[in-house]
């Protein structure tokens, strides 16, 4: 898939039972949004590009995993609110989940993910 576009899709993880549900915010304005003024979410957001967050104004802990351009995992870590994270170079994707939740799927660095997005199936 060339381009994202916002919406909604499935993440596909090896080893993981069925798909997790993932928002997809390509815009400018959905990347800026994020998940700032929410309490939680169930299953995970895309941003994209991105290569850095933060969780300044965020109300809960959050894993976070960087992707390449082949939606491998280049890295994965949980951040506080209130925190910056590093820019990670190789990065052209983001994830975001509540904390604990990546660790509970087997999201790992190395791992190739696929994103399944309705009528287009996957990527």
């Amino acid at each position: 898939m060339g381009k994202w576009r916002d919406g909604t899709a499935e993440l596909l993880i090896p080893g993981h039972d069925g798909p997790v549900g993932l928002r997809i915010a390509a815009s400018s304005r959905a990347r800026r949004r994020g998940l700032l003024g929410r309490d939680g979410i169930d299953g995970a957001i895309m941003l994209t590009p991105c290569a850095g967050v933060h969780t300044f104004r965020m109300r809960f802990a959050i894993d976070v995993a960087y992707l390449d351009k082949e939606l491998r995992v280049v890295h994965v870590h949980t951040m506080n609110p209130g925190r910056l994270g590093m820019i990670r170079l190789r990065a052209r994707h983001v994830l975001e989940a509540e904390a604990g939740a990546m660790a509970a799927w087997g999201l790992a660095p190395g791992m190739r993910v696929a994103i399944r997005t309705p009528g287009r199936g996957d990527p």
